[in-house]
């Protein structure tokens, strides 16, 4: 067992030298940051002690891959929140966005590359493993809800534009899915029944709520934009735009109209449930219910 832990230990660090290397040159290119970025000196400390451990060369894979999934988040952070500063520039911000999702995919990719007889979850952990879907998402999200206002750039664009669509809306029902939801029975006991009937619907944080949300409006985008979308595949979008977002190929449909409509739905149900009074609107998602439900008839 115990060589065979050494072996899994060696086959990870040879595996994270090139990938550490990248994310150091990232590090040092970023512009315009200033000494107390917090989240480039954590990525940092992170690439540091990364290093370190790679050259003991004794350290648990599962551990080493935490470790750099933690970098990955947080240098990526800072190249994001640029995107967002600049308005996600036409010219060059679509090229960013696949590169950060491509490296933000490093993580989930690296733990299967190892031949680690473990789920990515069981390595990563949970709360790990939704934050990088969580962000490839959300960054989708941002993306897109700038550049549907572009309204030349769309009409050109527009399988690329549903490509984008399309895949955040499934990284963010992939984090959604990541925790299966507590089952309410006799055997399990809370004092807080709301808290209860938000743990049973999967709601384990505000995130999550969010990304409900956020993935419904982007089915209800998608709507307005591209039509249903269920009959074309992203692998037909992927032939047409050459925009694998997710450095591999999606062979997968979604229906823009069910899928929002569900989301939607249980974003309402709960925000006016078990967090009715706690400050969560559902005014624009009841709006787009509506929308959802007209587009149908």
């Amino acid at each position: 067992m115990a060589a065979a832990g050494g072996a899994e230990a060696g086959v990870a660090v040879s595996a994270l030298r090139p990938r550490l290397a990248a994310l150091g040159r990232r590090l040092g290119a970023p512009s315009g940051a200033g000494d107390e970025d917090t989240f480039l000196a954590k990525g940092s400390a992170a690439l540091d002690e990364l290093k370190d451990l790679c050259n003991k060369g004794n350290e648990l894979p599962s551990t080493l891959l935490q470790l750099y999934a933690q970098a990955v988040l947080d240098i990526t952070y800072f190249e994001e929140n640029q995107l967002v500063d600049e308005d996600f520039r036409e010219e060059s911000s679509l090229q960013k966005v696949k590169e950060l999702i491509c490296i933000l995919s490093e993580p989930e990719d690296l733990a299967r590359e190892c031949n680690i007889n473990e789920e990515a979850i069981n390595i990563l952990g949970a709360e790990l493993l939704e934050c990088l879907y969580w962000r490839k998402g959300a960054l989708l999200y941002m993306y897109c809800h700038t550049a549907k206002e572009r309204s030349e750039w769309l009409r050109e664009n527009i399988a690329i534009f549903k490509k984008c669509l399309s895949d955040g809306v499934h990284y963010l029902m992939k984090m959604l899915s990541l925790r299966c939801p507590l089952p309410l029975n006799e055997d399990v006991s809370f004092q807080d029944k709301d808290t209860a009937r938000l743990l049973s619907e999967g709601v384990f944080s505000d995130t999550h709520l969010l990304a409900m949300m956020y993935s419904g409006e982007m089915c209800y985008w998608g709507l307005q934009h591209c039509g249903e979308g269920k009959q074309e595949s992203l692998e037909t979008i992927d032939s047409v735009s050459n925009s694998d977002l997710g450095c591999r190929l999606q062979s997968v449909s979604l229906d823009f109209r069910e899928t929002g409509k569900n989301l939607l739905t249980k974003y309402v149900a709960v925000c006016e449930g078990p967090l009715k009074g706690q400050g969560w609107n559902t005014t624009t998602a009841k709006q787009m219910l509506c929308y959802f439900v007209k587009f149908h008839n």
